[in-house]
């Protein structure tokens, strides 16, 4: 694949089009699940598939779309991947049950799956690497904005209309994407007949599928669990390393993991990580500290995170620029600061803590974290020769669905082991009396749950203060026309 010397703006405008639908619908049902649970009638083990699945499913099957993306015309594969997740959204819209609600979220997420991946490289060809930040920024205006405004727009339907409008609502727009694609979309990416190595999809969907499934699970059934935890965690290890010994040995690897010889893109690819779970500390944390410690409305719960969302909306144009200007390790790093100051302030919440201060405290990270994960994949990614561009960005977009799964298992596991710790110890300073006091009982459950939060995003912060250590050995990957010379020349 070549840089085009035009960028194919229409091209680009109805992908994300297509992909702001997508990417929209991947936390539009977090607020609206204990509805559903409640309608259908089923635990809350059994609700989070809904979230939970849809992630699995994107896991499996990102490590594909650098195949995909290589073998098939991006018209057809954006085309078909939207009409999957139309069908999918109309299952879901429609679902008498909770089995076919599931399966239409699942239909959804295979839709969904390779959005990211195909808008990302076709705006790596679409612009030359001295000015992919300004573009990547517009990208990220996309990836980020779109999944932050979901629980907003999913706290005000859920509070006055039902939660099947979620899906109703999305349809009429992923019809008009497909609409456009059909006319006016063309073929950008070049393609290649690279073969297909089944067993490299076995171990792929085994190994990623494994890890994804036992770190998902873990906070529901607990570590010790042999058949839904343990079991898949050790499967999905076993079945990763033979996947990762496998593609370092072929010639046509599935996912190409000597990106990872690229020391920027090494270090960018460890830092998002790295980030990864920390920012999903604070999606996980942050509901429950309002919603069940605070007793926050769903509708307020998601007006308190909109300021956020708008933030990192109005940033990440300005990031990319800033990027272009000034490289990566400085937006890394202030970002990275303001990330772990603020994730601090999180860790010292209180019972009354007024909602100014949270709204406030939350929407500092989200401007801290809007200066990080574009700059650093960007930086990456400029390393790479234009034939991994499909490998770099599925590489990166599977290692923060793994690490968000391990992310989120670790998180509610601190946030339950030490609210459990600090009910037991608040309970032998209760009185008998207390004890069957009704008022007593829920403080105590506030307190206990308060405590949980603060450990972990106390957690949270060391974890991203390890980021911010990291971000300190960045440099700026060169893009004089030396140096884009001498990648390119790697391709031949």
């Amino acid at each position: 694949m070549k840089n085009l010397e035009k960028p194919p703006y229409l091209v680009i405008a109805i992908l994300f089009f297509g992909a702001f639908v997508a990417f929209l619908n991947n936390s539009l049902l977090n607020v609206a699940l204990p509805t559903i649970m409640t309608d259908f009638d089923v635990e809350y083990s059994t609700v989070q598939w809904l979230a939970t699945g849809y992630m699995l499913v994107s896991g499996v099957l990102i490590p594909v779309s650098a195949f995909l993306i290589t073998k098939f015309k991006n018209r057809t594969l954006f085309l078909t991947s939207m009409v999957i997740f139309t069908l999918g959204t109309a299952l879901a819209a429609f679902a008498p049950n909770f089995g076919v609600l599931l399966a239409g979220r699942m239909t959804q997420a295979v839709g969904s799956s390779v959005m990211g991946p195909l808008l990302m490289n076709i705006m790596l060809v679409s612009f030359p690497r001295e000015k992919r930040g300004a573009a990547m920024g517009i990208f990220g205006l996309v990836m980020i904005t779109a999944p932050a405004i979901g629980p907003t727009l999913s706290g005000y339907i859920v509070e006055y209309w039902d939660w099947r409008v979620l899906f109703e609502m999305i349809l009429p727009f992923a019809i008009a994407s497909i609409v456009l694609a059909f006319f006016k979309l063309e073929n950008i990416l070049e393609t290649r007949n690279p073969s297909l190595d089944v067993v490299s999809i076995l171990l792929s969907v085994l190994g990623f599928g494994g890890l994804l499934y036992g770190f998902s699970m873990a906070s529901s059934e607990g570590w010790s669990d042999v058949l839904h935890v343990i079991g898949p965690i050790i499967i999905g290890a076993i079945a990763l390393t033979l996947f990762i010994t496998r593609q370092l040995k072929l010639d046509e690897p599935l996912l190409d993991l000597r990106v990872y010889k690229y020391p920027m893109f090494a270090l960018g690819s460890i830092i998002s990580m790295v980030t990864s779970i920390a920012m999903f500390s604070g999606m996980i944390l942050t509901p429950a500290y309002v919603q069940s410690v605070r007793g926050i409305s769903p509708l307020d719960s998601g007006l308190m995170m909109l300021p956020g969302a708008i933030v990192m909306g109005l940033m990440s144009p300005i990031t990319g620029k800033l990027f272009d200007k000034f490289g990566p390790r400085v937006l890394a790093f202030i970002g990275l600061a303001i990330t772990a100051y603020s994730t601090y302030l999180l860790s010292v919440l209180t019972l009354d803590s007024t909602y100014t201060y949270i709204v406030v405290i939350y929407t500092l990270r989200m401007f801290g974290m809007s200066m990080i994960m574009m700059p650093i994949m960007t930086n990456g990614l400029n390393q790479l020769p234009t034939r991994l561009n499909p490998h770099g960005t599925a590489v990166n977009n599977t290692a923060q669905q793994v690490v968000g799964a391990i992310g989120t298992a670790l998180f509610v596991t601190i946030m339950n082991s030490q609210a459990a710790k600090e009910g037991a110890s608040l309970v032998a300073n209760l009185t008998p009396e207390q004890l069957v006091d009704p008022s007593q009982q829920a403080l105590l459950a506030q307190q206990s749950l308060l405590h949980g939060i603060q450990m972990s995003f106390l957690v949270a912060t060391g974890v991203t203060v390890l980021a911010l250590i990291l971000s300190l050995f960045l440099k700026r990957v060169n893009v004089s026309a030396e140096d884009v010379a001498r990648i390119e020349a790697e391709e031949k």
